[in-house]
């Protein structure tokens, strides 16, 4: 007999096995503690993203120092828990970074997601991403604030530092 109601991971019916392996206890730990959840009044600049595919946003500010390191960071993130998670690993890791670095690190993650690389890079814990692999469909959310703080660092590089 086919088995009603919750799946056998205790999941309701609608969300499925997915939800075991995607939405696991580290993707909504870090879910709920992400870092630089400030805009900054003095950013060189401003980049938002947003999923078109489920409506996540990300906002990223950057200021660099005068070696062209990411020297201050703010986030406003209104993103699914696998958005948010990816926030909060790029915001724990970006101070200190070149805008290459956070363009590499974004192309890594995008390589990893799609399955044209089997690690994610240097960048820490980026392999909690590794279940969403097979669904295409949260990628661009799991990307957005990797793709926000490379094209705001690559901005603020072409502005002369304050």
């Amino acid at each position: 007999m086919p088995h009603r109601g919750l799946t056998p991971r205790n999941d309701p019916p609608y969300m499925g096995h997915m939800s075991a392996s995607l939405y696991n206890a580290r993707i909504l730990r870090l879910a709920t503690s992400i870092p630089h959840q400030a805009r900054l009044a003095d950013a060189q600049a401003s980049v938002s993203k947003r999923s078109p595919i489920c409506g996540s946003r990300v906002t990223v500010d950057v200021v660099l120092d005068g070696e062209g390191r990411v020297a201050a960071l703010g986030q406003e993130v209104r993103a699914c828990a696998l958005g948010q998670a990816s926030a909060a690993l790029m915001g724990a890791h970006a101070i200190g970074r070149t805008p290459a670095e956070l363009a590499a690190a974004r192309d890594a993650l995008t390589a990893f997601l799609a399955g044209e690389r089997d690690d994610p890079g240097d960048w820490p814990d980026l392999d909690i991403f590794l279940p969403a692999r097979p669904h295409a469909a949260r990628h661009p959310s799991i990307r957005l604030a990797f793709e926000a703080v490379a094209e705001a660092a690559a901005q603020a590089l072409a502005e002369p530092v304050r």
